[in-house]
C-alpha cells in the first residue's frame, strides 16, 4: 500500500513538474511581450498621426512613403505577434469583463444596452489565452436624468 501510494506521488509530481515546464515556454516571453505592445502603441499612434497628414489636400509625397512604411511595419509587428500567440483584444460591443477589461469611464448608453463596452482608450492583449494587458475601456450606462 505504501509503495503504491509513494508511485502515485511521484506521477503526480512528474505531471505537476511537466506542466510547470510547458507553462514556462509558453508564458516565458510575458514581460518581452508587454514591452513590445508599448512599442506596437507607439507605433500605431505614429501611423495614425501621419495619415492624417497625408490627406488629398496635401500631396507630400515623402509623407506619404513613411505612413506606407509605418503600415507595413505594423503589419509585420501583428503578424509576429500572431505568430507566438499574442492577440490584440477588440472588445467594443461586447460584455465587460474585470478579467481583461479595466474601466476608466462610463459614457451615456445611446444605442447600445448598458453594460456594453462603448470605447477602447488602450488595447489589451492576451498570451495564448491569458491577459498580460488589460484594455482600458469605457463602458455604457443609463443616463441619470
Amino acid at each position: 500500500e505504501r509503495y503504491r501510494r509513494a508511485l502515485a506521488d511521484s506521477e503526480n509530481v512528474r505531471r505537476r513538474t511537466q506542466k510547470f515546464v510547458e507553462d514556462a515556454k509558453l508564458f516565458g516571453i510575458q514581460s518581452f511581450c508587454r514591452d513590445l505592445v508599448e512599442v506596437a502603441d507607439i507605433l500605431e499612434k505614429t501611423a495614425e498621426s501621419a495619415a492624417e497628414e497625408t490627406e488629398p489636400s496635401n500631396p507630400n509625397p515623402t509623407l506619404k512613403k513613411i505612413y506606407e512604411g509605418l503600415s507595413l511595419i505594423e503589419a509585420k509587428l501583428q503578424s509576429v505577434f500572431a505568430k507566438h500567440g499574442l492577440q490584440k483584444m477588440n472588445p467594443v460591443g461586447g460584455k465587460y469583463d474585470p478579467y481583461d477589461h479595466e474601466i476608466v469611464c462610463h459614457v451615456p448608453a445611446e444605442g447600445v444596452q448598458p453594460g456594453t463596452i462603448a470605447l477602447v482608450t488602450q488595447d489589451g492583449y492576451k498570451l495564448h489565452g491569458r491577459t498580460i494587458r488589460h484594455a482600458l475601456v469605457g463602458v455604457a450606462v443609463e443616463s441619470q436624468e
